[in-house]
């Protein structure tokens, strides 16, 4: 049974990717539909086969490691319009930052959606409307 918890803007989902997540590295990763990615993979090869990727999973392995709102971003910039999901440990605070960075979801274990239950994430779900340019225009 997979207990892993998506994070939306409307709370909590049940995983419903049934394509499974091949690692940057693997030699079948040309031909996947999901891939995984870890914080410090270079995406700059990615370019051609950003059309085919359904989902991409990035990997953040503590809270305090950032590089994956970067990689986020720069898979925005280069043009990838698919799924983009932040998983590991990512914790309700960093739910915004997320979203603008360029995440749709974010996919925490079980035991993190019991520290932090669903009302602490989506009191973050709003996110842009608290963003520093809304102010500024505000």
């Amino acid at each position: 049974m997979d207990d892993r918890v998506l994070v939306r803007d409307t709370g909590f989902a049940a995983e419903d990717w049934t394509g499974g997540f091949v690692a940057l590295g693997d030699g079948c990763a040309a031909n996947a539909a999901g891939l995984d990615l870890g914080p410090a993979d270079d995406v700059t090869d990615l370019a051609a086969d950003l059309d085919r990727l359904e989902i991409i999973r990035i990997a953040f392995p503590s809270f305090a490691d950032g590089r994956g709102f970067t990689l986020a971003r720069r898979l925005r910039a280069m043009g990838y319009g698919g799924r983009l999901r932040a998983f590991g440990h990512v914790l309700a605070d960093q739910y915004a930052m997320a979203r603008r960075a360029g995440f749709d979801e974010v996919e925490i274990g079980p035991d993190l959606a019991a520290r932090q239950p669903e009302d602490q994430w989506l009191a973050r779900a709003n996110w842009r409307a608290f963003d520093y340019q809304a102010r500024l225009r505000g």
